[in-house]
């Protein structure tokens, strides 16, 4: 992930839940692509150091354990701007222009010149992350699944020029993603100012409740609603009591409920749930050296297994 501040309910529901899961049954590496978000922060990469302790203590705080993953954080790790040098000059440049995101977040993120080399090349750094650790496995959506392509192109023609498999194609391991809208009914995220944090107060999030988005076609309190339609109810499937969600189900369609009754009983259970990690995020918070300890251990772990992989591949190249 990249640190670019504390983490949300869209991050949690849409990540952190399926690494959590996944560390159950695979060897997990997860990175803070620190050197990643300076395709957006370039201009303040002050900033990266304080986001990367947030996201770290935001893992942690949601289940990521480190004693069954590595966590560790990718700028520390030399390796990684070494192979993506030696995988950039292999890698045709239409390869990169014909990835979708390239041209999605040039007009996607406002007020950021993203037409950098950096941006364009972002792929094969991508790449380096991850058969550094030969990892058989990247954790996507399925929109997401494609992006990967190019990662096994690469490696194919890694493997084409100088006769030797060093590394792994990396598959995708689908994973089922709540893709959870923010407050206005589009993507929660940062950069829209929708989103819910762990790092709200519960007056913060009981506010941003009363804020959010219902059925449009709801003008008055007497007209019938559709809980299809309306942005507050996916997060009663996530958060409320199944019971609670077929009551509310049917009292909106019945009228029998208003919307601000509704968004009542979704900041409490909605609280309910969050209010573990926000409470494991207060300890962990009170305990920096603690965290830095974790990320310390992982990164020497990670750089063991990412320092033989490259020496594989410059061998190969007989470098």
């Amino acid at each position: 992930m990249q640190p670019s501040g504390p983490l949300h309910l869209g991050n949690y529901h849409g990540a952190l839940k399926n690494w959590i899961a996944l560390q159950e049954e695979y060897d997990c590496y997860y990175f803070i692509a620190d050197w990643h978000a300076l395709t957006t922060l370039y201009e303040q990469p002050h900033l990266i150091g304080a986001y990367s302790m947030d996201v770290a203590i935001d893992w942690l705080s949601s289940g990521v354990d480190p004693e069954k993953s590595t966590l560790f954080v990718q700028s520390r790790i030399p390796e990684h701007a070494e192979l993506h040098l030696i995988l950039s000059m292999i890698v045709p440049v239409p390869w990169l222009e014909r990835n979708p995101t390239y041209k999605e977040k040039q007009v996607e993120v406002d007020g950021v010149d993203m037409s950098s080399y950096g941006f364009l090349g972002y792929p094969v750094l991508q790449t380096a992350d991850v058969v550094l650790y030969k990892a058989d496995y990247v954790p996507v959506g399925i929109d997401q699944a494609p992006h990967l392509e190019i990662s096994r192109e690469i490696v194919r023609r890694f493997h084409g020029f100088y006769k030797k498999k060093v590394f792994i194609e990396p598959q995708a391991k689908i994973s089922e993603v709540s893709k959870v809208k923010g407050l206005d009914g589009r993507k929660m995220s940062k950069s829209y100012n929708n989103a819910i944090f762990f790092t709200d107060t519960e007056k913060q999030v009981r506010k941003k409740v009363q804020s959010m988005l219902t059925d449009p076609q709801r003008a008055r309190r007497d007209d019938p609603g559709d809980p299809d339609v309306c942005n507050l109810y996916p997060f009663h499937k996530l958060y409320s009591p199944l019971e609670m969600q077929k009551e509310i189900d049917a009292d909106c369609r019945t009228a029998s409920i208003g919307c601000g009754d509704c968004k009542l009983k979704l900041a409490d259970t909605l609280l309910d749930g969050m209010r573990p990690i926000m409470e494991r995020r207060r300890q962990w918070e009170s305990k920096p050296g603690d965290v830095k300890e974790i990320l310390d251990a992982g990164t020497l772990r990670a750089h063991a297994v990412a320092r033989k992989t490259l020496e594989e591949a410059k061998a190969s190249m007989k470098l």
